[in-house]
């Protein structure tokens, strides 16, 4: 299991230390740690308490243990999570461009200021504003050119069935090819 980089910077964006966590989540500070680090695995009631302490959505966990996360690695699938400020909590194959960990905490345009992320994060804002699922055809530019990518977009709730953000799936298609 590979260490939870996203995870460790969603903590410290709060202001939170590992021992603050784990007393907020009701849990021993180093096995709080062992998740951070990739080590153990939480149970669904953890993650949920984790989620809620550090306002992402469980699932995110559960992906992590699903052996859909191997193909989804080698898809051109990106998966993503942001809170009701459109900041990233969490990202699942994201472009080489750019840097899943360093992306935490940020919105499209703090990550990256172009006409794609505009409109990438102005989708999301209307996720959220309207509580409605929203489909388009967004093109950012990138390294290799002008990469389009098909997103969806849906609100994201947490337990007790309250908005806690957006939740997006972007597949790319059209992706320049080298001459």
């Amino acid at each position: 299991m590979k260490k939870r980089k996203w995870l460790a910077t969603l903590r410290k964006l709060n202001g939170l230390t590992q021992h603050q966590i784990a007393k907020k989540a009701y849990l021993d500070r180093s096995y709080y740690a062992q998740i951070e680090n990739g080590i153990k695995h939480p149970s669904t009631e953890i993650a949920k308490k984790l989620a809620e302490v550090l306002g992402f959505h469980y699932s995110i966990f559960e992906l992590e243990a699903s052996p859909f996360s191997v193909a989804l690695e080698n898809s051109p699938m990106i998966i993503a999570h942001c809170d009701k400020e459109v900041r990233y909590t969490w990202i699942f194959n994201p472009h080489q461009d750019f840097d899943m960990a360093a992306s935490i905490g940020k919105t499209d345009t703090e990550i990256r200021d172009n006409e794609g992320t505009r409109a990438l994060e102005e989708m999301k804002r209307e996720v959220i504003a309207t509580e409605q699922t929203m489909r388009k055809e967004i093109a950012f530019p990138m390294a290799v050119g002008k990469v389009s990518y098909d997103v969806f977009c849906h609100p994201l709730y947490n337990e007790n069935n309250e908005l806690i953000g957006a939740a997006s799936a972007s597949t790319a298609i059209h992706v320049p090819t080298e001459n």
